[in-house]
């Protein structure tokens, strides 16, 4: 069986215009097109800037944070120095003027400390059957009297005996009786100041 050939026939007239073709662009179109692409690459040029901008200006901002911290801890370190230092020489000052105050009241009248010593010590020793008060020797004219008046006073009846010697300073005292004694020393108390303010400044850091 044989077939014969046929021509194949297209059902598209091609020389009549089709609407669903697109036409060639024309210059306004190509115009408009590239400047679309302009204004969106415009735009993504600068969103990509400010981008970048904000990323910058945020690390400067962390970086100059980090070093106001830094300058804020050196200052308050160097604030607790200061402060560790003048609590140091007010406390210094403070015994200094003490201790000349001391001195001074000392000199205008150096049995008043041990008139107080004394009369504390008749107040409880009331029975004891001799009291032994040693004294500075410039003091002992100007002590007797005074502490004989404050034996009668205090209701104290044993034996009072007021010897003056020559080692014991001025302001300073011995008290002793049968089983005790007491004793004030200008001496012994700053050392003992001194230990208690080394103490208290040794805790403050």
């Amino acid at each position: 069986m044989s077939v014969r050939a046929q021509k194949f026939l297209f059902d598209v007239d091609f020389s009549a215009p089709d609407a669903g073709r697109e036409r060639a662009a024309g210059a306004a179109d190509v115009a408009r097109q590239i400047a679309d692409a302009e204004a969106r690459g415009y735009r993504a040029g600068r969103e990509a800037a400010q981008r970048e901008a904000t990323a910058e200006s945020e690390r400067r901002a962390a970086a100059a944070f980090e070093q106001i911290a830094g300058s804020v801890q050196a200052i308050a370190k160097r604030m607790g120095e200061i402060e560790s230092r003048m609590t140091s020489e007010a406390v210094d000052v403070a015994v200094a003027a003490a201790r000349q105050l001391a001195g001074e009241l000392v000199a205008t009248d150096p049995l008043a400390n041990i008139e107080t010593l004394v009369t504390d010590c008749f107040r409880h020793l009331v029975a004891t059957p001799h009291l032994v008060i040693r004294i500075n020797e410039r003091l002992y004219e100007a002590a007797q009297p005074r502490f004989e008046q404050l034996a009668k006073h205090s209701g104290f009846q044993g034996r009072l005996i007021i010897l003056a010697e020559p080692d014991i300073e001025a302001g300073d005292c011995r008290i002793e009786w049968a089983d005790g004694g007491v004793v004030r020393e200008r001496a012994a108390i700053d050392a003992r100041i001194t230990e208690l303010v080394k103490t208290y400044l040794a805790s403050r850091g």
